[in-house]
């Protein structure tokens, strides 16, 4: 060990570049590879700090174990700035949506009307009079309409009592950390083959540098501390061009800008498509208007609405029914068929969905909002969600790089 020229062979001067460039492009891989796999903490989980990646012995990609944070913070943007939901519902209109239903609501009716007549008064609904029947049928045509009408204006007008949607996209993306990968990766994944390739740019300059060190000064620490600046550095500058600068800013016929932010318009059309297909779409909710935990609202809401039009379809029964089997019985048959009408009408609701996309078109709303965001704004959409995370995965490049610089010393060494 001493400064001069000489001390080492030739070849050992002219490969630190070339290992520089492939440790940072390897450390690259891996810091991205490390953000987003394994899905589910990998190892015996003896010690774990709770929403950490790292444990004492294993690993959880940085992404999945922030999931619920991740979601929980893109929902909050995308609400304050891309999606106002009684605006978006309001564009629902009850008259189509009660005719693209019309066929399964009227057959769902027919069966819990006799069903329930059998049930209650088999006799007297098997020989009813047919002018009576065919003014039930009547009256079921024409009332069911009004139900279905004045049903989807209050479930307008209540959107946000009986659709808690931050709890349907953050359930959904804890429920399947895959998806908050997918949105990353589809959004990013120009950026991504960036920092990859760049990895190896910027590793082989520096390399050059650490050429140039080592060979005034070939000092043992030299290797394994360029090894952790090289896997250091292309990390951070990789992680910092694809966000900055912010603004763009031109020199001569060079316009530098955040490579992120220039897809602006890419990548919004991804982002909207991306989280209609697989979060915000029609069926998803519909079951958490149903199942979620503001659903008692809705089918509160709904029973009201079937035991008014319950009152209106029975009502021309109602004196056969009385004399058959008494008021009380009429009572808790219309209540039957109240409550049968309240528990089946959701089996039916996919025959809504294909007009629901289409009117509430979100993902043309979110993309077209999206793209019209100031870059500041933009950039707040995904950036923060990770940002605080990005010393870690450019701590993980730095000691990915220590390693490397370990073996070139036992090789050079040796």
């Amino acid at each position: 060990m001493g400064y001069g020229v000489g001390d080492h062979p030739l070849w050992q001067y002219l490969i630190q570049p070339v290992i520089a460039g492939i440790v940072g492009y390897i450390t690259n891989v891996l810091a991205l590879e490390m953000t987003f796999r394994p899905i589910e903490f990998f190892g015996p989980e003896l010690f774990r700090m709770k929403n950490q990646p790292w444990g004492l012995f294993g690993w959880q990609g940085i992404i999945p174990t922030k999931a619920e944070k991740m979601a929980s913070v893109c929902f909050d943007l995308m609400t304050t700035k891309l999606l106002n939901l009684t605006e978006i519902f309001e564009r629902l209109d009850p008259a189509k949506f009660s005719e693209v239903m019309e066929d399964a609501l009227l057959l769902m009716l027919d069966t819990i009307v006799n069903e329930v007549a059998m049930k209650y008064m088999p006799k007297v609904w098997t020989n009813l009079p047919k002018e009576v029947k065919d003014e039930v049928v009547v009256v079921m045509n024409i009332e069911s309409d009004q139900f279905m009408m004045t049903f989807m204006e209050e479930v307008k007008s209540h959107i946000d009592d009986i659709l808690d949607i931050k709890q349907m996209t953050v359930a959904a993306c804890v429920r399947e950390k895959k998806l908050v990968n997918k949105i990353f990766q589809e959004c990013g994944d120009k950026e991504f083959v960036f920092i990859r390739r760049s990895g190896l740019y910027f590793g082989f300059l520096f390399g050059l540098l650490q050429m140039g060190v080592f060979f005034v000064y070939d000092a043992s620490w030299v290797l394994p501390l360029f090894g952790f600046l090289v896997g250091w550095a292309t990390n951070w500058v990789a992680l910092k061009v694809i966000f900055r600068p912010l603004y763009p800013h031109k020199f001569g016929p060079i316009t530098i800008h955040g490579i992120f932010l220039k897809r602006q318009k890419e990548v919004s059309a991804t982002f909207a498509r991306v989280n209609c297909v697989e979060i915000l779409h029609t069926k998803a909710i519909w079951e958490s208007i149903l199942t979620g935990p503001l659903s008692p609202n809705f089918f509160a809401m709904l029973r009201a609405h079937a035991i008014v039009f319950t009152e209106k379809l029975v009502g021309g029964m109602k004196p056969f029914a009385i004399t058959a089997m008494g008021s009380q019985q009429f009572s808790e048959m219309k209540e039957e068929i109240a409550k049968q009408i309240a528990d089946n009408l959701p089996s039916i609701m996919p025959h809504s969905y294909e007009y629901t996309t289409e009117a509430l078109d979100m993902e043309n709303t979110i993309r077209d909002r999206m793209q019209k965001l100031s870059y500041p704004e933009f950039e707040g959409v995904l950036h923060p969600a990770f940002e605080e995370d990005e010393i870690l995965l450019i701590f993980v490049g730095g000691v990915l790089g220590l390693i490397a610089g370990v073996i070139q010393l036992f090789i050079f060494y040796s």
